[in-house]
């Protein structure tokens, strides 16, 4: 069985890829990589809420997986939108790399608790509002483009450090420049952080996607990004606005934190419930209902105004 694996051409990209193809092939899978240009990598002059959050990285994969160029599409979960069309589904989702936030620079010293004033670059609006209500005294620039792109910019002195997903920086080795890991309760992360995502056409045969699966999906991980999917879904979230959501499997339940943050950090809303894995989906829609019907809906309406 040959497997034909659309990525972008990224480095954090292709590693994603190379680490998809290798688990298929320890389950004795050919594959071949399928290289290929999205909006989100033409575009890097303007910010990702000014281009739109709909399919930015992931349209062009999807064109192609529809006319079966490529088997399957490879993608960092977090970039995935959280609608799909009815002929795509996720086939998969591998296990979870540590999920949070870091600081990055070549000072080590820098600390965002340490009171210091610096700049610090970055093209999440999350990240951007949560600065804003945690760290008010740090400036903010907007940083586009891949991991190594950031690092030539903060070499170049357009910041002091950037804020990154731990697992971006460690699979690219890049450990030794984190200065700091943000905690979880304050910079509570992205939907679907630190796991990689397959995403199929519904035409692929039955065949090739049960061996998929069956090497490379971690249930735990699946379950966790069910809720939190489902939460980004009814709140209609994308990449450009300031939603949060973390599921957490917790023995026999999953904990999902999940919130809204205003874009000029001031107002945050905040919750955390918990169900049993078989009712993932439920939890992430309750816990949206309940922040919409506590202000998330006016807050949302304002975000997207203002954008």
């Amino acid at each position: 069985m040959h497997i034909k694996i659309g990525t972008r051409a990224s480095r954090l990209a292709l590693w994603q890829a190379e680490y998809i193809q290798s688990l298929l092939q320890q389950g004795g899978l050919t594959s071949e990589l399928v290289l290929i240009e999205t909006k989100g990598d033409q575009i890097l002059d303007r910010s990702l809420s000014k281009i739109g959050s709909k399919g930015v990285f992931t349209q062009e994969l999807e064109d192609q997986l529809r006319d079966g160029s490529i088997d399957i599409a490879v993608h960092s979960a977090k970039d995935l939108q959280s609608s799909l069309a009815a002929d795509l589904h996720i086939l998969a989702f591998t296990e979870r790399e540590q999920v949070n936030d870091v600081l990055v620079s070549r000072n080590k010293h820098l600390s965002l608790t340490s009171g210091q004033a610096f700049v610090i670059g970055t093209s999440s609006t999350r990240r951007v509002a949560m600065l804003k209500h945690f760290c008010p005294h740090i400036k903010v620039v907007d940083m586009r483009g891949n991991l190594q792109t950031r690092l030539r910019k903060l070499d170049e002195g357009q910041c002091d450090a950037l804020l990154l997903a731990f697992a971006g920086v460690h699979r690219m080795q890049y450990d030794d420049l984190i200065a700091e890991h943000l905690p979880l309760h304050e910079f509570t992360t992205a939907v679907g952080q630190g796991s990689v995502a397959i995403e199929i056409a519904g035409t692929l045969s039955p065949e090739k996607q049960q061996q998929i699966r069956q090497l490379t999906n971690h249930e735990p991980t699946e379950a966790c990004l069910k809720a939190e999917r489902a939460f980004l879904r009814r709140l209609e979230g994308g990449c450009s606005i300031p939603v949060f959501g973390l599921a957490q499997w917790n023995g026999d339940a999953i904990e999902l934190t999940g919130g809204i943050i205003s874009l000029d950090g001031q107002q945050v809303l905040r919750e955390t419930f918990s169900a049993p894995p078989a009712e993932a989906e439920q939890l992430g829609q309750q816990l949206a209902e309940s922040l919409l019907a506590k202000g998330g809906e006016e807050m949302l309406k304002t975000i997207r105004e203002r954008l």
